[in-house]
C-alpha cells in the first residue's frame, strides 16, 4: 500500500511538473539566445604529491576560464590562457622538459588539468619527479 501510495504521489508531481510548464508563456517564448559567441573554456588545475592522482591528497588547486577573458584563480591566467591558445590545447607540449638543471631526488608531484577547453571535455595528468622538474617546465599553466 505505501509503495502505490509513493508512486501516485511521484506520478502526480511528475504531471503538474510537465503540464505546468506546458501552460502560458512558456509555449510563445522563443529559444534563448547563448550567452557567449565563445566556446567554454574553464579548467580545474590540482597539484598534490605522489605516484599517481588517484592516490594522492591534494595539496593545491587552482580555476581558469580563458573564454572570454582570462580569469579564474590561477596566478598568471592571462599568460597560462595565451600559452594554451598557442599550442590548441596540448598539454603536453606545455608540460615539456625545461632548460633548468634539477637533482634527481626522487619525490614525485603530480599536475592533474580537468574541464572544458573550447567546447569539449578535457583530462590531462602528469607526474614530474619532483618540484624542481616541475617548475623548470616551460609553461606558467602549472606555475601556481
Amino acid at each position: 500500500m505505501r509503495n502505490t501510495a509513493r508512486w501516485a504521489a511521484t506520478l502526480g508531481l511528475t504531471a503538474a511538473t510537465v503540464c505546468g510548464t506546458l501552460t502560458g508563456s512558456a509555449l510563445a517564448a522563443p529559444a534563448a539566445a547563448p550567452t557567449s559567441l565563445y566556446a567554454p573554456s574553464a579548467l580545474v588545475l590540482t597539484l598534490g604529491h605522489g605516484d599517481r592522482a588517484a592516490t594522492v591528497d591534494v595539496a593545491r588547486a587552482v580555476t581558469l576560464n580563458c573564454a572570454p577573458t582570462p580569469s579564474g584563480t590561477h596566478p598568471a591566467a592571462a599568460l597560462a590562457c595565451a600559452e594554451l591558445r598557442a599550442t590548441d590545447g596540448d598539454f603536453e607540449a606545455l608540460a615539456g622538459p625545461g632548460g633548468a638543471t634539477c637533482t634527481k631526488q626522487y619525490d614525485p608531484v603530480v599536475v592533474t588539468v580537468d574541464g572544458v577547453w573550447r567546447g569539449k571535455r578535457v583530462s590531462f595528468e602528469r607526474a614530474f619527479a619532483n618540484e624542481c622538474v616541475r617548475n623548470a617546465a616551460a609553461s606558467s599553466l602549472f606555475a601556481f
